[in-house]
């Protein structure tokens, strides 16, 4: 079983490169550079991998309690964990070319900014989703 303390350290590390590669994206040369891709791939992983800790964590015990607003909690959580999936593999299909590639495929910088902010919106409310909702509903059923 996966700790509080590493879900919230996996957030913060998520959140760090948020707030990092949304400040090297506005530079569109930052965009072309092996170090900022594969910061962005780094991130692309980090975020996948605590989706699918969450996922195998925190429903269990939340889809077995008798309680139909917690039930409904875990069935939304798990809902938004598949867009948040899809999400994700919508924008790397858009801009990042072949797996092991450091390089994005940016043509319109505008439109990839307005791409990134909004995927990075979507995380972070997760995020803040998770920690204000998700961990406090868990840790009362325990």
């Amino acid at each position: 079983m996966v700790t509080y303390k590493e879900l919230n350290e996996q957030n913060h590390h998520i959140t760090e490169l948020t707030n990092v590669l949304s400040y090297l994206f506005k530079d569109r040369s930052m965009c072309d550079t092996e170090s900022c891709c594969g910061l962005f791939q780094n991130y692309v992983s980090l975020v996948q991998e605590h989706i699918d800790t969450v996922d195998k964590n925190m429903y269990s015990d939340l889809l077995s309690s008798p309680d139909e607003k917690v039930n409904n909690v875990a069935k939304n959580f798990m809902s938004g964990s598949v867009e948040v999936k899809k999400i994700l593999h919508e924008f790397e299909k858009q801009w990042c070319p072949v797996k092991g590639k450091t390089e994005l495929r940016i043509k319109d910088h505008q439109k990839f900014m307005d791409a990134t902010d909004e995927l990075f919106d979507i995380i972070l409310q997760r995020i803040q989703d998770e920690t204000e909702h998700l961990y406090p509903l868990v840790r009362s059923l325990n």
